[in-house]
């Protein structure tokens, strides 16, 4: 496959993981990127890049359209959030070389107590409140288990996020950020999280992969411990959590397309309970799947060009234990599952 992709967000660790990833295919990409910065540019991988306004620009949108029509892109890849939302509401410009959720599973996506809405009847959910004021916070408080999490209902990375069981001290956080009518609180679950990560077509489920978090890299650098950079992770196989996570994208969308990146934390019962959903990009840590076997970059480019891709499993392919281990400026380490074993 002879391919022009153009990935958005290139400077990024995420964009550079699926860049890295095509890269490990037998398959022929000519990669062009862009980025608003021009020193994350610089640490591009792709074959070209382009310097573009930010996304939120008047001028985003036709600079996209310039580089696309000079660089005669075949393929569309976005591999951040607030550049996901913004193609998305306008993707009309750029029908056939998007493979993406509809315009609103992306929006109830990026909102995560929207995403709870659609859940609470579907799937395990901790009890939530969304948060508009002092009164609102203090009405859910008494509801709540004596451990409480509030958060951003925007934002990836834990934005804002805090465990506490002092109610002036999540007022004093929620005023401190200017969070009213951003927030939401909710019962903590635990420290142990999981992901899963799927691409669909056509409300088809075409490959599935579950991973453990074995800990937050930078984690004391925050007062919730959670900075959304995975410091360390192993593959995983639990039906419990591919029933789960499945359940939850198809309660928000019953004909799913692209990639859907579920976050799930279990609760004190052993349960996963799903607290986002990432649309229409990979987590950052993607090239650990490549890396042991598992090319999902490459199955989701090719499953948009209509190469057949078929699995004997659809779920969780790779053998448990698969354990990768990162953070900044080292590289990245893989270790099989004897080596894993041996820690």
């Amino acid at each position: 496959m002879d391919k022009n992709i153009l990935v958005l967000g290139t400077g990024g660790s995420a964009a550079t993981n699926f860049i890295r990833s095509l890269r490990l295919s037998n398959e022929k990409f000519n990669i062009v990127g862009t980025d608003s910065s021009s020193m994350y540019l610089k640490r591009s991988e792709a074959d070209s890049n382009y310097l573009v306004p930010l996304c939120t620009s008047a001028e985003y949108i036709e600079s996209l359209s310039t580089i696309i029509e000079r660089e005669n892109i075949d393929f569309i890849h976005i591999q951040n959030d607030k550049e996901i939302a913004v193609i998305s509401e306008n993707r009309e410009p750029f029908e056939g070389k998007l493979f993406l959720p509809s315009k609103e599973s992306v929006r109830i996506c990026q909102n995560k107590f929207d995403s709870y809405l659609k859940w609470k009847n579907n799937v395990p959910q901790p009890n939530k409140f969304f948060i508009s004021n002092g009164s609102d916070l203090k009405n859910a408080w008494d509801k709540l288990d004596e451990i409480k999490w509030i958060r951003e209902t925007m934002g990836a990375g834990g934005r804002g996020s805090l465990k506490t069981s002092d109610l002036e001290e999540a007022i004093y956080w929620i005023n401190k950020r200017n969070g009213w009518g951003k927030y939401e609180v909710s019962d903590y679950l635990s420290e142990t999280s999981v992901t899963w990560s799927s691409i669909w077509k056509n409300g088809e489920l075409i490959i599935a992969q579950g991973r453990k978090r074995l800990f937050w890299e930078l984690s004391a650098n925050t007062p919730s411990g959670v900075t959304g950079s995975t410091g360390g992770a192993v593959t995983i196989n639990d039906e419990a959590l591919n029933d789960i996570a499945e359940a939850s994208i198809l309660a928000i969308d019953k004909n799913p397309n692209g990639i859907w990146s579920v976050d799930l934390t279990y609760d004190k019962y052993g349960i996963p309970n799903p607290t986002e959903i990432n649309p229409a990009r990979f987590f950052t840590t993607i090239l650990f799947f490549s890396e042991a076997g598992l090319n999902m970059p490459s199955i989701y480019v090719n499953s948009f060009f209509g190469k057949n891709v078929m699995f004997e499993n659809r779920y969780n392919p790779l053998p448990n234990d698969y354990c990768w281990i990162r953070g900044i400026d080292f590289l990245p380490k893989l270790l099989t599952p004897e080596e894993y074993k041996k820690l």
